[in-house]
């Protein structure tokens, strides 16, 4: 069994990841596990079928062990990790402070903006969506603050790495 941390909004998991079959996996997660169907569709895209629901899976190698995964507007940054070096960066883990920015992670046409500048948002509440790859991805805040920035407009086409807002900490955060 293949182990990976898996990270979302600053949370940290194990994911368990085991080939059962050809394209066929079982996937551990917060203690429950799941069969589901993987199947390649593109240079970086795979369709995940799991009880006859189905998502697009766009891919991002990071180096030599790590990657991220875009399901269905959420990003997720896996590493494979021994069970000490996971220890170690929980022990370690440093908390971002101060204004955060949001950029595209891949290229798309801004389709709504769900905030204004000056907006109280909430961590994982969605700020822009953008369409990519013939889907709508909600691009959420990473934090609890407020609108600092947005900078697009509907409309707009970004490419990967465009900024796209910027959140700041409440004053009594960091």
């Amino acid at each position: 069994m293949n182990y990976l941390v898996g990270e979302k909004k600053g949370e940290r998991t194990t994911v368990g990841l085991h080939e059962v079959g050809e394209g066929v996996y079982e996937v551990s997660l917060d203690g429950q596990t799941v069969r589901v169907d993987l199947v390649k569709s593109g240079p970086t895209i795979y369709s995940l079928i799991e009880e006859g629901r189905q998502w697009e899976v766009s891919v991002d190698e990071k180096g030599a062990h790590g990657f991220d995964l875009l399901v269905g507007g959420a990003l997720f940054h896996l590493e494979a990790e021994d069970e000490r070096s996971g220890r170690l960066a929980q022990a370690t883990k440093v908390t971002a402070s101060g204004p955060q920015a949001v950029t595209a992670e891949m290229p798309g046409k801004v389709i709504k903006l769900n905030k204004a500048v000056g907006d109280s948002v909430s961590a994982g509440e969605g700020v822009v969506i953008l369409e990519a790859m013939k889907m709508e991805n909600e691009i959420p805040s990473p934090i609890d603050g407020r609108i600092r920035e947005i900078a697009v407009a509907e409309g707009d086409t970004v490419e990967s790495g465009a900024p796209l807002f910027t959140v700041e900490p409440p004053p009594d955060a960091g």
